[in-house]
């Protein structure tokens, strides 16, 4: 068997199953520790931030762009978001915050940056139960089409823990990282149609701008996202982009970036120990 088959299989073994677990668990009960109402802040936190920003962008800039419940639209792609950026910043910090446990066990270094994304993975699913309830709450219909959430699911942490690979890696040794990712999401949230929506920029006229934002796999993410949950009339980048070899790209990107950040961080990651 090929050496690089070996250590995949080895990733999957029953000892890094049972690690990853208790590694999950271990974080989701510290995550709140000390605090008064625990886990509570997985949900209130998003709606809190969510508030500020609907009453800022929506009620008082006038985002709305008269699209069909587009509060919960707002909703679905910050917790989206959230995700994301739990996923990569924690992701990031995992291998130097366990850097005890790397130089006591011998076990697969990708459990620990993994273990991080599926720990943001919980937060997600949760919020995204909120989400349902509101769009219920707020007459969105139930139909089979809420079930593309799995394979988006699946789009969306594949694509979080490739990119939490490459920042894991590089952080290892250049510490920098760290602001300079804090700035990198900042910039790629206004540059993501959260707060306001792909038809919010076509009526302005910028559909070029529209079609260059629909090949990130995040503006892809959270507009399938609201199609498919939300309102089947807004539009997607498949719809918005004429050329389908084009309009696949993002679909494609989280396979393609989850392999190489896994790459990465497997041919760096026995250097890890003596350089922490």
């Amino acid at each position: 068997m090929h050496i690089e088959e070996k250590k995949m299989l080895d990733f999957f073994s029953q000892k890094n199953r049972i690690l990853l677990r208790e590694m999950v668990k271990t974080d989701f009960k510290l995550r709140y520790q000390g605090s008064l109402i625990g886990h509570l802040w997985s949900i209130l936190k998003p709606l809190m931030l969510f508030t500020i920003m609907y009453l800022v962008f929506v009620r008082f800039l006038r985002f709305d762009d008269g699209t069909p419940h587009y509060a919960i639209g707002l909703l679905i792609g910050m917790v989206t978001w959230g995700f994301f950026s739990e996923a990569t910043s924690m992701g990031m910090m995992s291998i130097v915050s366990r850097g005890d446990l790397l130089r006591k066990l011998n076990f697969s270094k990708e459990i620990i940056v993994i273990s991080s994304v599926v720990g943001a993975s919980i937060n997600y699913v949760i919020n995204l139960l909120v989400v349902f309830v509101f769009a219920l709450i707020n007459g969105v219909n139930f139909s089979v089409g809420w079930l593309t959430v799995i394979p988006l699911f699946l789009e969306l942490f594949l694509f979080s823990a490739g990119i939490a690979f490459i920042l894991a890696t590089l952080f290892v040794k250049y510490r920098d990282i760290g602001p300079i990712w804090e700035v990198v999401m900042q910039a790629g949230m206004y540059a993501t149609p959260i707060i306001y929506s792909l038809t919010f920029i076509l009526q302005r006229g910028q559909v070029k701008i529209a079609k260059l934002m629909m090949l990130n796999p995040l503006a892809q993410i959270i507009q399938d996202l609201r199609h498919f949950i939300v309102f089947s009339g807004s539009l997607r980048g498949w719809d918005l982009i004429g050329h389908k070899a084009i309009a696949i790209i993002p679909y494609f990107l989280p396979f393609i970036i989850f392999a190489i950040g896994y790459y990465i961080f497997h041919h760096q990651a026995k250097k890890f120990a003596e350089i922490l």
